[in-house]
């Protein structure tokens, strides 16, 4: 229950656009008040490392206290989150309505954009949340297969350790050589059925990881999709979300891959279309930080009401009588682990729902930050962080014995699958899509 505050969280747009959300140190007197909310509070100690961090300042500093911090140090905190959002939407009691008002996650964002405007973001953070420009380049006939042997070469890894600061130790994804958006099937011509909870016809945003990755994810929502005879598009113009930008605090950025993006989803949400993407952070960018960041734009608004979680959709299409549950084969034990992004989207646990269904099926959930966070986790100097916040996780994935590990997002799945190390060794990872189509047997 939420102190003194009964109702549901809400959210105010981001001032980004005005030069006051620029200024230091206004940001810093903020972060000062916020920080000491924080410290009366410490609720959100085991969410992530950005809280023990403050709190040990405050512990450390003359006055045991806020104030007692040196104001350089807060950047410290900064630096640790990765804008998981968990602490909003899941912790913290003082958040909009509340007349103290903490939306911690976005003041992170503020002081990381005031970082990136000040020129103190460096070449390797800026590569990693290119998402686009690396995939184009590291998709490239013979040079995929170069950039993938690399990425497994100790002594390559020690040099780009050493000189790029992305950690030795952490387990990179492949590039494919056949791009999802090159060799995705047509849809059938089925007919459109609407329900009372979804459209009866899919746009696919592919997302840069699907695409660029591992194109199965995507295949596999496309099989599940003309399983259950439901017409799809791909979105015809597509770029990265904006989700790494955002997190480096980049939002100018953000600004010009909405532009690129939103027109021609815009259109297809005016047409009718639910649009699916398979990968949580990028479902959350369209339905929570772009229309957030961009109020007043009807276009992003149309967008937002026309996006789905592709489980979201598929419970829903359920309710609607409307899915085929003509499931052939069974899964077992399947470790669920259930994404920050996802959680934040308060619809629920519509990925566990679904697996439910499937006969002899058993589903355990464990719902905690695994401790990757997009590109944070490859990062020199958070990569052992990554591996502390995910233990929990490893463990209780791992003590259900389970067949299968699953998450919705496939970087945090690797991670876990690396953090299990012998006890993963016995498991299959699979996406939740692929399951899914595993189940369906087709």
């Amino acid at each position: 229950m939420r102190e003194g505050n009964l109702e549901a969280p809400t959210r105010h747009p981001l001032d980004w656009k005005n030069e006051a959300f620029y200024d230091e140190g206004k940001a810093f007197e903020e972060l000062e008040r916020v920080f000491d909310i924080c410290h009366g509070c410490r609720r959100c100690v085991n969410l992530c490392t950005a809280f023990p961090t403050l709190f040990d300042l405050v512990d450390a500093s003359s006055t045991l206290e806020v104030d007692g911090v040196a104001k350089q140090d807060f950047w410290k905190v900064v630096d640790q989150c990765y804008l998981c959002d968990t602490c909003y939407m899941t912790k913290c009691p003082y958040v909009p309505p509340h007349p103290w008002n903490v939306d911690f996650p976005h003041l992170m964002l503020r002081a990381k954009a005031i970082k990136f405007r000040k020129g103190e973001v460096g070449l390797r953070d800026k590569l990693l949340s290119s998402t686009d420009a690396m995939g184009r380049l590291n998709t490239i006939p013979v040079v995929v297969q170069t950039v993938n042997a690399l990425n497994k070469n100790a002594a390559f890894r020690g040099i780009l350790d050493n000189t790029l600061g992305v950690h030795k130790d952490r387990e990179l994804p492949e590039y494919t050589a056949r791009k999802f958006r090159s060799n995705a099937l047509e849809s059938k011509k089925h007919e459109i059925k609407d329900g009372k909870n979804t459209p009866g016809k899919v746009a696919i945003f592919s997302t840069c990881y699907v695409n660029y990755n591992e194109p199965g994810i995507g295949h596999d929502l496309l099989a599940v999709l003309a399983h259950n005879e439901i017409p799809y598009v791909l979105v015809e113009k597509e770029a990265c979300c904006g989700m790494p930008k955002l997190e480096l605090g980049d939002l100018s950025s953000v600004s010009d891959l909405k532009n690129k993006n939103i027109p021609g989803m815009a259109e297809l949400a005016r047409e009718g279309y639910a649009i699916l993407t398979p990968i949580p952070s990028c479902t959350l960018m369209f339905k929570q930080e772009l229309p957030l960041m961009f109020p007043e734009d009807a276009d992003v608004q149309a967008v937002k009401e026309a996006m789905f979680d592709p489980f979201e959709y598929f419970v829903l299409r359920a309710k609607d009588g409307l899915l085929k549950k003509d499931f052939k084969a069974k899964l077992g034990k399947v470790s669920y682990h259930i994404p920050c992004h996802s959680r934040v989207q308060n619809v629920g646990q519509k990925t566990r729902e679904m697996l439910q269904m499937i006969p002899d099926t058993t589903v355990t959930t464990v719902e905690r930050c695994a401790g990757h966070d997009g590109t944070w986790g490859v990062k020199k100097e958070y990569f052992d962080n990554s591996m502390k916040i995910g233990r929990p996780v490893f463990r209780a994935l791992a003590a259900a014995d389970p067949d299968y590990v699953s998450s919705d997002c496939p970087i945090a799945a690797r991670h876990l699958m690396q953090g299990m190390g012998e006890d993963a060794k016995q498991v299959q990872k699979a996406h939740p899509l692929s399951l899914l189509r595993k189940a369906y047997g087709i």
